[in-house]
């Protein structure tokens, strides 16, 4: 069964843990005795999914949690990407998770996933890097200042009611707007790119997206790239590294970065048209390519070709 972009148009059930370091909001979609830990971007909170249909088609149980700042996790809990790392962990303990498949990790939510690799190699058997933000400066100067004026406390809120808006009466219009930042291309060939169902999925993604205080809380985290370079270099376990050259948000000079630190890692090119590989065309044959990846024998993988 080949997999289709996992983005529900309706927000799943979460709950709350309280753990040592504070609570953290979690959904906990429960199938096979393997679980796949996924940490999503930029936006995003556990009660959205995106792209997490290739998990399900493997019959992994599926764990994402809401990183700092973003859903219902306070900016307080786990501070940094190892320090959530450190967080999911004791989040697996509570639920009875005792192995996780793969830790995969999506854009900003791709040095908390390689923390997590790194620091519990006896729990983590795998990781999955998608479109994730690599051992390099990010994002430009040009999109922090941008981002320090739109995801203020008080600017936030009214930039997403301005994109909801925008979604509900003039789609196109937004998802030029959108996309103009997440592709190299023009954004008007991007959009034109996209199918029926791709763009009413898009639609119905930024029309639930938020950032709370956690973008501004990821640009600050950061910053500086020490932290994530010295993870990578302790990552053991097998890894995906998946991206496109025409991604405008995260550049895939981060992927080429994460393969020449990881130890055992395979790069996959997307032919996506912008940073949402789930909607590039060659998606299913990656896909399969995942699930493959989930269900073999840990074996060393060779350094990909670059």
């Amino acid at each position: 069964m080949r997999a289709t972009p996992g983005m529900g148009l309706d927000e799943h059930p979460t709950q709350i843990a309280e753990l040592a370091d504070g609570p953290v909001e979690y959904r906990f979609d429960r199938r096979g005795p393997d679980t796949v830990v996924v940490f999503h971007g930029g936006h995003m909170r556990a009660g959205l999914s995106l792209g997490e249909e290739v998990f399900a088609d493997a019959g992994c149980s599926v764990l994402v949690p809401s990183r700092p700042g973003y859903g219902r996790t306070p900016v307080s809990t786990g501070g940094s990407a190892g320090g959530f790392a450190d967080v999911t962990a004791a989040l697996c303990s509570q639920l009875g998770i005792a192995s996780v498949a793969a830790v995969v990790g999506v854009s900003a939510g791709g040095p908390t996933a390689v923390a997590m690799a790194a620091r519990y190699p006896a729990l983590v058997d795998r990781m999955i890097l998608q479109s994730a933000v690599g051992p390099l400066p990010w994002p430009d100067r040009r999109t922090r200042m941008a981002a320090r004026v739109a995801f203020t406390a008080r600017t936030e809120p009214l930039l997403w009611a301005v994109v909801r808006t925008l979604m509900r009466h003039a789609p196109e219009v937004g998802l030029r707007m959108l996309l103009r930042d997440l592709t190299v291309l023009p954004s008007r060939k991007a959009v034109s790119g996209l199918g029926a169902e791709d763009r009413a999925r898009l639609i119905a993604l930024f029309s639930r997206m938020r950032s709370g205080h956690g973008f501004l809380r990821d640009l600050k985290a950061l910053e500086t790239t020490a932290e994530l370079t010295r993870h990578a270099g302790q990552v053991s376990q097998p890894s995906l590294v998946i991206a496109t050259c025409q991604d405008g948000a995260v550049p895939f000079a981060h992927a080429r970065a994460l393969v020449a630190a990881l130890r055992q890692t395979e790069l996959i090119e997307s032919w996506a048209g912008g940073h949402f590989i789930w909607f590039g065309q060659d998606w299913p044959t990656i896909a399969d390519r995942i699930r493959d990846f989930l269900l073999a024998d840990l074996y060393l993988m060779p350094r990909g070709e670059l």
